[in-house]
């Protein structure tokens, strides 16, 4: 009844859940339960007590975390050969799944499962994000490929700030509890995905004037938000906020994260009203030029449709930089083994860093309210790293012919000066080094996205940019387990020798002290130190290729769809 009275605001309706504009807003919203990674540093400690974990055991748990957040290859083969809302909704059981049974064991209403489940279950919980990432962000690149570093800033961006979104939301809905932030990561971010289920997909490329603009109105609209949170942070760790406090500063977030929505219907509007008034204009007569029949029956070479060769005949025959590589000749590749060297000592002692960051502040002897503020921070400086090397690389890019790999190389350097603050802190310093490392940490994953998309084509890119993460994990188990771990737990034992006890006794492992992570933090800045040298090489190689005219065939392809719509 609804849509026969109001015919022309049901269709305008539909026209705005089905475009390009709200599928943008969708994306910004999924991304935003993307990240609920990084909000580990805030709930370990309670699965280390409740639990019983030692610090090894917990930065275990961790890395099966970071294992599960960046092995994206299934998603990116799944998005291969089914539709969107599929991969959308398997991260969504996935999530609520894995985090649910995290929930269900540190509140006790489970027996006291084995570490190895613990590991599996937080894997399957993180993992669900590649699901996520696949879903809108390669769907978002692929509608918006001219913008890519922008579209790809913006979003991870958003994933960035849900640590510090998410914090809001439970302080305001379950309290000072951090047993209950993992039940609102368990169903929150499900709750997304299925929300949006259908209205992200992949369109036709369709090029407009003030396409920039748009997202720059996105981007100023994300900036208030990453700003109140921060103020928010301040201000929290001056005074104490009731629960009432808490519900106003999280419906002002609230709100700031829907106003994107009615940036996309005003654009949405000006699409229908030109649509309209395309209709209401008297159709124009067009000559069609009928070929000779001769002259394409002489041709019939061009009608022939290439070869198909095997995918492992071709492996070595790889097309030029910024073609569509197969997935096996981009990850043999030389350009990719580099990427994924810089990556697993960038990402991973970042990683390593933002996973232990409430042991860090509970050695240095922070209150724990105090804790929490540098795990926000970092959220909060990993947005900003974010937007920031994906809307600059792309200024640069298209201004000065700034090679992306080169940003990289300065983010890392970056990177490094940040874990010397921890290994060698002052007072305050913490802050500073928890700002440095989640700006550098944000940073790196746009940039990566974005070289990957430009190196080795779009047409595999679903798979290809979950590829690229897998170093990730890796260098957070070296790193991690093998280095911040064991050191700790070595000196958490030699206090307790000093006090006369043992681990047999059944004293936690606890280390306090700048001795705790001097050594560890030592070795991360020197790691990244030598990820920063390793980017240079791909800066040489690909030196020619960037001062190139990259997105050349993308708006050739969207002239071509302007012509065959008449526009």
């Amino acid at each position: 009844m609804v849509c026969s009275k109001g015919g022309d605001f049901c269709r305008f309706t539909l026209h705005v859940v089905q475009g390009r504009w709200f599928s943008v807003f969708a994306s910004f919203l999924i991304m935003f339960g993307a990240g609920a990674t990084y909000l580990f540093g805030v709930y370990s400690k309670q699965i280390k007590s409740t639990l019983g974990y030692d610090q090894k055991t917990l930065n275990l748990i961790g890395f099966f975390k970071d294992l599960g957040a960046n092995v994206g290859v299934l998603s990116g083969l799944i998005a291969e050969v089914t539709p969107t809302w599929f991969v959308l909704l398997i991260g969504s059981a996935m999530n609520f799944a894995g985090y649910f049974m995290i929930w269900l064991a540190v509140t006790g209403k489970i027996a006291k499962p084995k570490v190895w489940q613990m590991c599996i279950y937080i894997c399957i919980g993180a993992n669900s994000q590649n699901f996520a990432n696949t879903g809108a962000l390669v769907t978002c690149v692929k509608n918006f490929p001219e913008s890519r570093g922008v579209m790809l800033g913006l979003l991870k961006g958003f994933v960035g700030l849900s640590g510090a979104v998410m914090t809001q939301l439970y302080l305001a809905i379950y309290g000072d509890d951090s047993k209950s932030l993992i039940l609102l990561i368990a169903w929150l971010p499900a709750a997304m995905s299925v929300i949006f289920v259908y209205t992200i997909r992949t369109m036709k490329v369709v090029r407009r004037p003030n396409e920039l603009r748009i997202f720059y109105q996105f981007l100023y609209v994300s900036i208030v938000l990453a700003v109140f949170l921060m103020v928010m942070i301040i201000i929290q760790k001056l005074f104490v906020f009731s629960r009432a406090a808490y519900a106003g500063s999280t419906t002002v977030v609230c709100v700031l994260l829907f106003v994107p929505l009615f940036i996309a219907i005003r654009e949405d509007l000006a699409i229908w009203n030109l649509k309209k008034q395309a209709a209401l204009q008297p159709p124009t007569e067009v000559t069609i030029e009928k070929k000779d029949e001769k002259m394409v029956e002489s041709n019939p070479t061009k009608e022939k449709e290439p070869e198909k060769i095997s995918c492992f005949l071709n492996i070595c025959d790889k097309p030029a930089r910024g073609e569509d590589y197969t997935i096996l000749q981009a990850l043999l590749s030389v350009d990719m083994l580099i990427l994924f060297l810089a990556t697993l000592c960038g990402l991973g002692s970042s990683l390593t860093a933002v996973d232990n960051l409430g042991q860090i502040g509970e050695s240095l002897g922070y209150p724990t309210r105090t804790i929490s503020s540098f795990v926000s921070l970092v959220s909060i400086w990993n947005y900003f790293g974010r937007v920031f090397s994906g809307f600059v690389s792309e200024s640069l890019l298209v201004k000065w012919k700034f090679p992306r790999p080169l940003m990289m190389t300065f983010v890392l350097l970056l990177s490094s000066i940040g874990h010397l603050l921890i290994a060698f802190p002052a007072p305050g310093s913490v802050y500073i080094a928890s700002i440095i490392i989640g700006f550098s940490f944000g940073a790196q994953l746009p940039l990566l996205f974005a070289i990957i998309s430009e190196l080795f084509g779009l047409k595999y890119y679903s798979t290809l940019f979950n590829c690229g993460q897998l170093a990730s994990p890796l260098g957070s188990y070296i790193l991690n387990v093998k280095v911040a771990g064991m050191l700790y737990d070595r000196e958490a034992l030699k206090e307790l020798a000093k006090n006369g006890f043992d681990r047999s006794s059944g004293k936690e492992l606890i280390c306090l002290g700048s001795q705790c992570y001097k050594l560890s933090f030592s070795i991360l800045a020197a790691v990244t130190f030598f990820g920063a040298l390793v980017s240079l090489i791909l800066v040489f190689r690909t030196r020619e290729f960037y001062r190139s005219d990259i997105y050349k065939k993308f708006r050739e392809e969207a002239e071509e769809v302007d012509l065959a719509t008449g526009k």
